[in-house]
């Protein structure tokens, strides 16, 4: 039976997400080692009563850092049941989770990293987003090659896409593109566009010094949605993500032409699994939350 664990990336976060990890081994410690690097309380800013600025989970600084903590905790757990996957993926920050659940990296490096990209994007503002949903593809790629300064940042599915770019532009597309439902979202910045070019730089040269294992399982990235094990590649696919779109529909693809038979959504919500519900047929999505999920059995068991 092939199994892939997948990722959510920002816009699953809720508060209230950190309780249901606290029982798991090193919970309490890798919180609070997340909160030192961040020189604010993370666990106090997922429960909603946190002091410091920024104290929103919301702010793409606590986001981040936040479900990484919560979502490699929950793969830890899998691990120490002998669990593991055929393939790993994730959705836009997820895919530095996909990257430490293969092995590419620790925990520390994977907390590291995070702070740094959080804070790259949330400084990285001037642009807009807005989600789509129902449309006919022909004529958005049509209307996003014919208006300059915007790009789709996020191929969710054959019927839902995330528009990035300037504010004129993505509100054009949108305006123009007929479909159901075409909703802006709160975001700081032109997410996976060009606008976020200074910011793929300056992450690019942290990621220089940093070192990328092969990975122990393969990795389906963002940029490039075919497997790879390769340290170097997948870290060159990394660099380039922040100003490219994400491929999630070809992810999809790629999980039924890989014969995967199983999902496993690592991390709060389902929003991964409704897609994948909606587009794969003969893939059977679930979801491990919460330390108590950590009990369902048949996801992944060896045998």
């Amino acid at each position: 039976m092939g199994i892939a664990w997948v990722f959510p990336g920002q816009g699953s976060q809720k508060l209230g997400m950190a309780a249901g990890v606290l029982e798991l081994p090193g919970a309490h410690d890798r919180f609070a080692a997340a909160s030192d690097l961040l020189g604010r309380d993370l666990l106090a800013i997922c429960a909603g009563d946190a002091s410091a600025e920024p104290n929103d989970l919301g702010d793409t600084r606590n986001t981040q850092p936040a479900l990484f903590v919560i979502e490699s905790l929950l793969v830890d757990g899998l691990k120490a049941q002998g669990r593991t996957a055929q393939l790993v993926a994730g959705h836009s920050l997820g895919e530095l989770v996909a990257l430490y659940a293969a092995g590419v990296f620790d925990v520390a490096t994977g907390l590291r990293l995070m702070k740094v990209r959080s804070e790259l994007m949330a400084a990285a503002g001037g642009g807009a987003m807005t989600a789509v949903m129902g449309f006919e593809r022909n004529q958005l790629d049509a209307l996003v090659a014919a208006t300059e300064g915007v790009v789709i940042a996020n191929d969710n599915s054959e019927a839902q896409v995330v528009l990035s770019g300037s504010p004129e532009a993505v509100a054009s597309v949108s305006s123009q593109l007929t479909c159901k439902r075409a909703i802006p979202l709160a975001v700081s910045g032109a997410f996976h566009s060009p606008f976020m070019a200074q910011a793929a730089e300056a992450f690019a040269a942290e990621l220089e010094s940093v070192p990328f294992a092969d990975a122990a399982i393969p990795v389906l990235s963002n940029t490039d949605p075919s497997p790879e094990t390769k340290g170097q590649v997948l870290k060159q696919r990394l660099r380039s993500q922040m100003t490219t779109g994400v491929r999630w529909r070809e992810i999809m693809a790629r999980l039924v032409s890989e014969d995967i038979q199983t999902s496993v959504e690592i991390g709060p919500g389902n929003v991964l699994s409704g897609l994948i519900k909606r587009s794969c047929s003969g893939v059977t999505p679930a979801q491990i939350a919460t330390a108590a999920d950590l009990g369902l059995v048949g996801l992944g068991m060896e045998s």
